[in-house]
């Protein structure tokens, strides 16, 4: 049995191609901008500049509108007729209600994993959690992130089931910053790690109780987080 877990101290293109280019091209700016809203670099109840983003993506508006469009689709981003698009502010209840939904759906992907994943499934979530654990240690949040939500979609994966996985891809859209600014105080953070590593160990254990159980704990913890961030600063006493 391996060792437990722990926390370290130019030519032109054809026609064809250009054609599925070009197709593609809203995708790929929906996919820059998810990325720039879930990092915060868009906060919530932010506009979203049609003129700005073409100049920082160097596309037309025309996809930039599609893309919004898509992001729409995901629950990102709202678009109101003559005031353009801008990034979905969850209220409190919305909160609770998304961490509920994806912490249930999570809990049985957890579940279902410990039942169906091969080997080879959980050996990679493990390797993910290994390098997670080094993003960690370098303080690199994007990477820790990236690698993170990696680890989750994995484990879903691992359930096979697809119905589960769409519900849980369509849920967590909505979500996504609120679990990477969770992560910015750096106790919480070390704490996620930590739970990460049990999560990991849990699940090469085959012991869904005790990984649907940190995986519940896990998002509520989230939950938390992301609920503390609506709550104004407390007044200055000096």
């Amino acid at each position: 049995m391996s060792s437990a877990l722990s926390l370290p101290d130019a030519d032109p293109a054809p026609a064809a191609q250009l054609s599925g280019a070009s197709r593609t091209l809203p995708a790929t700016v929906a996919g820059q901008l998810r990325e720039r809203i879930i990092q915060g670099e868009f906060p919530p109840a932010s506009r979203l500049n049609e003129r700005a983003l073409c100049d920082l993506l160097g596309v037309s508006r025309t996809p930039l509108r599609e893309a919004f469009r898509l992001l729409a689709a995901e629950g990102l981003v709202q678009i109101e007729p003559n005031r353009g698009a801008q990034v979905v502010a969850l209220s409190e209840a919305n909160i609770r209600e998304a961490f509920e939904v994806i912490g249930g759906l999570e809990a049985m992907s957890c579940r279902l994993a410990c039942e169906r994943a091969t080997d080879l499934e959980i050996a990679e979530i493990r390797a993910l959690t290994y390098e997670m654990m080094a993003s960690h240690a370098r303080r690199d949040l994007p990477s820790y992130f990236r690698l993170n939500r990696e680890i989750h979609e994995r484990i879903s994966l691992a359930s096979h089931n697809g119905l589960l996985k769409q519900l849980y891809d369509a849920q967590n859209a909505r979500i996504q910053n609120l679990r990477f600014v969770s992560n910015e105080n750096r106790q919480k953070w070390d704490l996620a790690m930590r739970e990460h590593i049990e999560m990991a160990e849990a699940l090469e254990a085959r012991d869904a109780d005790r990984l649907a159980g940190i995986m519940r704990q896990h998002l509520q913890r989230k939950c938390d987080a992301a609920l503390r961030t609506l709550q104004p600063p407390a007044p200055d006493s000096g």
